[in-house]
């Protein structure tokens, strides 16, 4: 092709220095419009027809080629190729034009080696199983083995010597090598202790305060692990930090089935005192508390018989006291609540008293690990217990507020002007 240039150039006038020069760029000229036209015919011809292909099948697996663009990746392969061969025409620079072209074609298949393992993460995301070991770390891992070895090739072949000659010179350069990938050896070391361990999977709620995290772990890469909080702000942690910090990882609660409940109401310890038989009349009333109260009077009657104690001093003997009725009908009404779990522990206690009162403390769980569903069931069993409340003749302690002050001056300009005796 170019001798045909050459001689039609020559033929013409021109001097054989000027038409050699033309006929090499009117030949370069034309094997870039025929690699240009074969990449065009590839990727607009015979990779939609392979797209069309996959999208009839009936397996889902191959669209992930598709989605990471796989396909139209290495078709830049081709227009690389036919320079590659068209070299040898040029045969005062087919040596340089080689070399340039093999390594653009080097570059693209690391390119789609890249594209191709997006694409096996993809796929291996459809399976649950990558919820419990994520592979992207590894990926990652192999992506930067794939292009260490794609620049040694395309070092050694610009410089024309073995890539094994390269290679050789790796080992005196190790320590430079490892403080550059220190980051990459920390993370890739802790995300096999994380999978091995199975300290951390996608999907888990984790709470890391250190790094401002509390939310579902949505990544879990060689050098990150991504966290979407609640407020949907997204955190990034270094994977080696889940390893040398503590975290807290709640998909023990998830898996249980129930979140735990743990809170206590301080009750203003100059309402409690011993149940009259006027009181427990009333107590007997409330339908969780009949059954528990005829139970309780019968066994302190035959507790006072057999020892001979006369129970109508209230010093003597043993007597009901309307905070014990009270954590009686708190354990039967969350007995009955059908939002608590029922396999898991429940527990009415009082504890220490403080100088805010008494404190009862509710430690149960729900049936439900959703946030706003927990809430709304814990809402509701303190709304119906502190509105409960009077009903035992018990209040909340609250400290006075400046209504409370305003309500005792007003009741003292009420009351008539004390006058001392005569």
């Amino acid at each position: 092709m170019i001798a045909y240039f050459q001689s039609f150039l020559t033929n013409s006038g021109l001097s054989d220095e000027s038409s050699v020069h033309l006929s090499n760029a009117m030949a370069a000229f034309v094997v870039v419009i025929v690699s240009i036209l074969a990449y065009l015919i590839f990727k607009k011809i015979i990779v939609k027809i392979l797209h069309a292909i996959i999208l009839k099948s009936k397996s889902e697996l191959d669209d992930v080629l598709i989605k990471n663009k796989v396909l139209e990746t290495a078709a830049r392969i081709i227009p690389a190729a036919v320079i590659h061969i068209a070299a040898m025409r040029f045969s005062d620079y087919h040596i340089w034009i080689e070399r340039i072209a093999f390594c653009f074609i080097i570059f693209v298949i690391v390119q789609t080696i890249d594209k191709l393992l997006d694409a096996i993460d993809d796929i291996y995301h459809r399976y649950e199983i990558s919820k419990l070991r994520p592979i992207k770390g590894y990926l990652q891992v192999v992506k930067i083995l794939v292009y260490i070895v794609g620049i040694i090739v395309i070092i050694s072949v610009l410089i024309d010597r073995s890539p094994w000659l390269l290679l050789s010179g790796i080992g005196a350069a190790t320590a430079v090598m490892l403080l550059v990938f220190q980051n990459s050896i920390q993370g890739l070391v802790a995300g096999i202790q994380l999978t091995a361990n199975d300290m951390v999977r996608i999907g888990d709620w984790i709470e890391m305060s250190k790094h401002d995290a509390n939310g579902e772990v949505i990544e879990v890469s060689l050098h990150t692990v991504k966290v979407q909080n609640w407020n949907m702000t997204i955190s990034t942690i270094p994977t080696h930090s889940l390893i040398t910090d503590s975290f807290k990882n709640w998909r023990g609660m998830r898996e249980a089935g129930g979140r735990r409940i743990k809170r206590a109401l301080y009750i203003d310890m100059k309402y409690i005192r011993f149940c009259t038989d006027e009181m427990l009349q009333r107590y007997k009333k409330i339908q969780y508390m009949q059954e528990y109260l005829e139970g309780k009077e019968k066994e302190l009657a035959a507790y006072h018989n057999e020892h001979h104690i006369d129970p109508s001093h209230i010093g003597n003997g043993r007597h009901l006291t309307n905070i014990g009725s009270f954590r009686a009908y708190i354990e039967r009404y969350l007995n009955k609540h059908p939002k608590i779990h029922q396999g898991m522990i429940k527990i009415v206690r009082q504890l220490e008293p403080t100088d805010k009162g008494l404190p009862i403390e509710i430690y149960v769980f729900t049936n439900t690990t959703a946030w706003d569903d927990y809430e709304s069931i814990q809402a509701d069993i303190f709304d119906h217990i502190i509105a409960i409340l009077p009903a035992f003749d018990l209040r909340i302690f609250q400290n006075p507020s400046g209504n409370d002050l305003a309500e005792v001056l007003a009741a003292r300009r009420e009351q008539p002007e004390y006058l001392p005796p005569e």
